[in-house]
């Protein structure tokens, strides 16, 4: 029996499909030869400080920093029944070999070995390694299967990464945390991730508007702006910073004659956009359908998943591989209306596409190419609208990739009055190119009015020496803008591009094809700023809390940095590249833990966060509840909470808790309230995996059968840090 391993059971049940098992059993679809069984993302993960040892229950500066030499693994204590599942496959006697099918990522990867070291599993592994869902790509993946070996470098770059967000998090939120006495989470990524939105939130804090004047003539069937030829600034020239100054011009030039000095005509073309990569996809998709980054993804999985109407969205690519030439041909002739007519309108040589080394180009292809649509004909009539409209970006942007550029003749001209110079700019589309992929809505009926080609019209025909009677002379106050805020696909961009503006050209090269996270985490990390309340949405726009800009103020620059991160995420490639040495990476993470938790301690920056507000919900009082037991040190009344069991009176110092999941490192069960009951009120307990006992201020489990307890604990009497 040859056992596959989704990611999801969604994934797990087409491919199940595909292969023809129809047999159900528990979490699994088999026949014969397969089994198909599925994770519900990850199953086991990185224990907590306190798993490590029971002193970290309580955060002190003096147990800082937690630098373990390694860091073992447990299984997710939600998911648990499904890891066991798993596991019986994975070791089953019948069991010959396994096909890793989780996601073909760096997650993906990781989950997978997580769950074949933790099941501490022998059996041979291949690995699954497809870009569409469609039933072609699984069954061409199958007859394609790699050697897990070919992917050592993933996984290591996967575990790496998981290690250093463990040592930096664990210890510089705890560190901070303690120094600073309220909650706060500090990340690898996240927080140089905060500090781009505080640099836009002081840059707009800091800007101080300066008012101009502008003086547009009009000569009846086009206008000009004013402009000074001798500013060395275009974008300036035409600003007058005196009202009374730009009042006089006016009066001087209006009725007047103006003469056409200058006429410039210049053929320009404006080539067509490159293929989606994720990021790319998500901006489009903020600033076209105000979507965030974190709908578009979802979006974006759902048809690659559900619909198999794109291929895999978590690229960093926007280029095809050259052996994706004629595999074009299927899927251009599979789109739906009106794709489909837009897509026959390619220009072709000889019936073949025309090439481009923009579109094709195997160096700037990893592990996946572009997102584009696949050779199935999506079901746009059954998709939840907001899916269809991502799926309309990504099938437009493909089609429009192969179409010639945008091609129209720009004309400047320049008009002279009193010694005024007035300056008028238009175009004349001579080729749509690939803009008429644009033209129309989705259904195809309704023509679009183009925004910004339509603003600049056509001038009438000029020449130099021509006259004109300056009709108008209007003058209009306006003000320099600040920066705008950051939106979803504005903060996309800076993430993609951190360290691109520093001056050291040496490290601005070295920064190159390097980021904040990649392009699978940046929309989970956007989020994750919300979630702490270092940053808010207002509209579209994402600006940085109070908190978040405290935090940027006391955070030092070796983890608020961008540039420091981005080196971090290139490291990381390169070890998933058999580039780097994963030690020498690690050395870099465990240096920079011990230099937070020092900084810490020694900085003397003062910050002023406002008290922490418990957020309350409709559930709230449901979350805290008594239980029929007293605790053993003051005779209170003992209340359950999501975590542990405790003393109700701990306002007044009774530090009595029991936690629920402290006996499952020894293979005892997680503590519930029938438990905790009997305990307090019996002492022992016998159940059907061992005897839990409580006596001197400690609680322990013994599995039947042994006469030693698997785990022997003290019981918290100390309050946890907060």
């Amino acid at each position: 029996m040859i056992v596959v391993v989704a990611e999801k059971p969604s994934v797990g049940r087409e491919i199940a499909r595909v292969l023809g098992c129809r047999e159900r059993g528990e979490s699994c679809l088999k026949n014969d030869r397969y089994l198909v069984t599925w994770a519900v993302g990850h199953l086991v993960t990185l224990v907590e400080p306190d798993e490590l040892d029971e002193k970290y229950r309580r955060w002190r500066m003096e147990d800082l920093p937690i630098l373990p030499d390694t860091i073992p693994t447990k299984v997710i204590s939600k998911t648990r029944k499904q890891y066991q599942t798993v596991k019986k496959y994975l070791n089953a006697a019948d069991t010959e070999s396994l096909i890793c099918a989780t996601d073909a990522g760096r997650e993906g990867e990781l989950i997978f070995r997580l769950i074949y070291e933790e099941a501490k599993c022998k059996k041979p592994v291949q690995r699954l390694w497809i870009s569409s869902m469609t039933d072609a790509a699984i069954r061409e993946g199958f007859e394609g299967l790699k050697p897990a070996e070919d992917y050592d470098g993933l996984y290591r770059s996967a575990r790496s990464r998981a290690l250093a967000d463990w040592l930096v998090g664990m210890n510089a939120s705890r560190a901070f945390t303690i120094r600073y006495h309220v909650l706060l989470s500090i990340g690898r990524v996240q927080t140089p991730t905060l500090a781009i939105l505080v640099k836009r939130a002081k840059e707009i804090a800091d800007f101080k508007p300066e008012e101009y004047y502008t003086l547009t003539a009009s000569f009846g069937d086009f206008q000009a702006l004013w402009f000074d030829p001798a500013a060395k600034d275009e974008k300036t020239a035409s600003r007058i910073q005196s009202e009374e100054i730009a009042k006089e011009k006016a009066a001087r030039v209006k009725g007047k004659t103006a003469a056409v000095t200058d006429v410039r005509h210049e053929d320009k073309r404006d080539i067509a956009p490159q293929l989606f990569d994720l990021t790319s996809l998500q901006r489009e998709a903020n600033q076209k359908l105000g979507f965030t980054a974190d709908k578009t993804l979802k979006l974006t999985q759902e048809l690659y998943e559900k619909w198999k109407a794109v291929t895999y969205p978590r690229t960093d690519s926007k280029y095809l591989p050259l052996d994706m030439m004629p595999r074009l041909k299927p899927t251009f002739d599979h789109l739906p209306p009106p794709y489909k007519a837009l897509a026959d309108a390619i220009p072709r040589k000889d019936g073949k596409l025309p090439f481009s080394k923009r579109i094709f180009d195997n160096s700037k292809v990893s592990d996946h190419h572009a997102i584009i649509p696949t050779p199935q004909t999506a079901k746009l009539e059954a998709m939840p609208p907001d899916a269809a409209k991502v799926f309309d970006l990504i099938a437009r942007r493909t089609v429009a990739a192969f179409y010639p550029p945008f091609c129209y003749d720009a004309v400047r001209a320049v008009l002279e009055a009193e010694g005024e110079h007035f300056k008028a700019t238009g175009r004349v589309v001579t080729d749509e190119g690939w803009k008429a992929v644009y033209s129309f809505e989705q259904q195809g009926s309704t023509k679009k009015k183009s925004d910004k080609d339509s603003e600049e019209k056509a001038l009438p025909a000029l020449n130099v020496g021509d006259t004109r009677k300056t009709e108008k002379a209007t003058v209009k106050k306006d003000a320099t803008k600040p920066p705008a805020p950051h939106t979803d696909a504005s903060l996309l961009y800076a993430m993609e591009n951190a360290g691109r503006d520093l001056d050291d050209e040496a490290l601005r090269e070295q920064m190159k094809g390097s980021g904040l996270g990649t392009p699978a985490t940046r929309a989970a990390m956007i989020e994750r700023l919300l979630q702490v309340g270092y940053a808010k949405r207002r509209g579209k726009a994402i600006e940085a809390t109070e908190k978040g800009i405290q935090l940027i103020a006391i955070a030092p620059p070796e983890i608020a940095s961008p540039e420091t991160t981005g080196r971090w995420e290139q490291a990381l490639q390169e070890i998933a590249e058999n580039k780097r040495d994963t030690e020498r990476f690690m050395q870099g993470i465990r240096k920079l833990s011990a230099f937070l938790v020092t900084y810490a301690l020694t900085t003397d920056k003062e910050a002023h966060f406002a008290p922490e507000e418990r957020k309350k919900s409709a559930g709230h009082a449901k979350s805290v509840k008594l239980i029929d037991a007293v605790c053993p040190l003051c005779k209170k009344s003992v209340q359950e909470t999501e975590k542990a069991f405790g003393c109700s009176d701990w306002k007044n110092g009774c530090r009595f808790t029991l936690w629920k999941d402290c006996l499952k490192r020894g293979g005892g069960p997680e503590l519930n309230r029938k438990i905790c009951e009997r305990l307090l009120k019996e002492g022992s307990l016998h159940g059907s995996t061992g005897t839990i006992s409580l006596h001197d201020q400690t609680i322990s489990f013994t599995p039947n059968g042994q006469e030693t307890p698997a785990v022997s604990l003290s019981v918290q009497y100390e309050k946890k840090a907060r």
